[in-house]
């Protein structure tokens, strides 16, 4: 695709290569949380995080060079990850932590139910991205043999870390049907 601007035209707009696919990161951000605002709220913190982490699979699946790249991660050739300034390397953009910020509140809601311990919902959510990440990366990387890495790996670890946290198994089950129902239906996964 053409944007109709010379070379010299993204260096003044972007300042250089690792600025441009840093904005592009941002965008997958951006299209990441505009997804997950989008989510049906089912009323139900466990229901609405297994829903989010369906989605993020399915955006991960439809995108997976921008999914690659707004992670930094193993984009082939001699692109490296934008590097901030020391001041800001533990810094997120603003993209991501608008994106993340949905992930949060979920976690914060399924605390305030008290239907699991209660627990930092900051380290709960980093946890929960890590875990999601993981799958994610491997699914991309097609190193699963099982024929359903959804129902097969993805919805019973989804259950397994709820439980883990101190849910009730059967409602985390529950949860993750339902979440897997809603999406079936909507013809998502």
């Amino acid at each position: 695709m053409e944007a109709g601007q010379s070379t010299m035209g993204v260096y003044t707009h972007f300042g250089g290569v690792p600025e441009l696919l840093q904005a592009i990161a941002d965008e997958g951000f951006t299209q990441q949380a505009k997804l997950f605002r989008s989510i049906e709220n089912t009323n139900d913190p466990m229901t609405n995080m297994c829903l989010m982490a369906l989605e993020c699979r399915n955006f991960a699946m439809a995108n997976p060079h921008l999914y690659d790249l707004m992670f930094g991660l193993s984009i082939q050739g001699r692109y490296t990850p934008f590097r901030r300034s020391e001041s800001s390397a533990n810094e997120s953009t603003e993209a991501f932590k608008n994106s993340y910020s949905y992930l949060r509140q979920e976690c914060a809601n399924l605390i305030e139910t008290k239907y699991i311990r209660d627990i930092d919902p900051d380290v709960m959510a980093a946890q929960l991205w890590s875990a999601l990440h993981g799958f994610i990366m491997l699914e991309l990387g097609q190193h699963f043999s099982c024929s359903n890495p959804i129902n097969e790996i993805l919805i019973p670890m989804c259950i397994n870390l709820i439980v883990g946290l101190g849910a009730e198994p059967q409602m985390a089950e529950n949860a993750a049907s339902k979440a897997l129902t809603i999406c079936n239906s909507k013809n998502i996964v």
